[in-house]
Parts: structure tokens; C-alpha cells; sequence
């Protein structure tokens, strides 16, 4: 079968769900279960790269894995249910159906969790694919041949260039719109709201 002519990849932190909320309380359970004290409030200002590069400020490198995995098993009751969608997260989505193609969500955070967030808000991307982190999330972006990628941190901006697609950036997370376009992004929207707009004149274009 041939691929769908259109396929189009999301971040999934800050791009498509708000998950300071939950990250935050999550953090704050860890550092009362293991003792470490943990700046929850500073952590969410950093979301993105994956979770042992957070947790290494806070515990000493041997024990990361370890409290990585903890942190993952106590994810599910503590930071999903409190977690809302990003504005115009659906309606982005929508937009892609809409014109026949394909959703993908591609983000670092550990992929049974992801899938948690997106069934919880009713999200139902076509694909999802976790822990791939910047210029790694390009393998998922290539095997499912998506030519843009939507996400709010520069390093969605590196993955989108590294898979030869379109990068188009959202500043909504912890990266302001010129870092975003200092580090190559070929569009920048304050948040999701625009995109189904832009879609319709991304699709135009080639025929215009």
C-alpha cells in the first residue's frame, strides 16, 4: 500500500497537553517518597528533554535509573488525570483529518504514559512513538514518512530538520519564538490555535 499522501507529527508535552500540572505533582510525590528535594516549580519550566536529564539535578547519577523507573510506575494516578490539552490541541488534529492525512504524536517521554495522556483527553493520534528525544525523533518521522513536524522546543526543531521535514514550532513550552527561530524553525506560531489556517494554506500552496 502506498503511503498517505499527508503525515503530520506532533510533539506531545507543551504542544498538544499542558503537563506542568501534573509533572509538577508528580515530582513533589517523589521527592516526599524518597527524601531528595526536588524544585518541582523549576522542572516544568524545562519540559522536553527526557527524564533522567531533569532527575540528575536531583539525585546522584547511580541512583537515576532507578528513580526514573519509580517516577514512571508512580506517572499514571498521579500526573494524567491532571493534565488538560493544550488550546487548539483537537482542533489541530481535526484539521489534519480533515484533509485526509495522518496523525502522529512523537515526544521523549516514556510512550505507555503517552498513550495514558492521549486516551484520557480523547485524543486518538493514527500513530504514537516515545522515548526519541531531538534528532532521534527523526527515525519516527521517517518511517512513517511525515514531511512536518509540530513541536515547542528547539529540540523538535533539530528532530524535524535531521527527518528532512517541514518544522513547525509552537510557543507554548519552555522555548520563546526567537529561539525557535534561531534554531531553524521554517514556522512560528504562538500556539496551535493558527494551525489549522496554516494548514489549509500549507496545502494550497504547491497549487497556488
Amino acid at each position: 500500500m502506498a503511503p498517505m499522501a499527508l503525515t503530520i507529527g506532533f510533539d506531545l508535552d507543551m504542544t498538544l497537553i499542558d503537563s506542568r500540572p501534573g509533572i509538577r505533582a508528580c515530582y513533589l510525590a517523589l521527592s516526599e517518597r524518597t527524601g531528595a528535594y526536588i524544585d518541582a516549580d523549576l522542572a516544568v519550566t524545562r519540559l522536553g528533554p527526557p527524564l533522567a536529564e531533569e532527575l540528575v539535578n536531583w539525585f546522584p547519577a547511580e541512583q537515576v535509573p532507578a528513580m526514573a523507573d519509580l517516577y514512571r510506575e508512580m506517572y499514571p494516578s498521579i500526573a494524567v488525570a491532571a493534565s488538560p490539552a493544550m488550546a487548539g490541541a483537537r482542533e489541530a488534529m481535526d484539521a489534519v483529518r480533515a484533509a485526509g492525512g495522518r496523525t502522529m504524536v512523537v515526544t521523549a517521554k516514556y510512550e505507555p504514559n503517552a498513550k495514558l495522556h492521549l486516551a484520557h483527553l480523547g485524543i486518538e493520534p493514527d500513530v504514537v512513538v516515545g522515548d526519541l528525544w531531538a534528532e532521534r525523533k527523526a527515525q519516527a518521522l521517517r518511517e512513517y514518512g511525515a514531511s512536518v513536524y509540530v513541536g515547542d522546543h528547539t529540540g523538535d526543531v533539530r528532530g524535524a530538520r535531521t527527518a528532512g521535514a517541514l518544522s513547525v514550532a509552537v510557543a507554548t513550552g519552555p522555548c520563546p519564538a526567537d529561539e525557535l527561530r534561531a534554531a531553524g524553525a521554517d514556522v512560528v506560531l504562538d500556539d496551535l490555535a493558527p494551525f489549522p489556517a496554516w494548514l489549509a494554506g500549507y496545502r494550497d500552496a504547491p497549487r497556488a
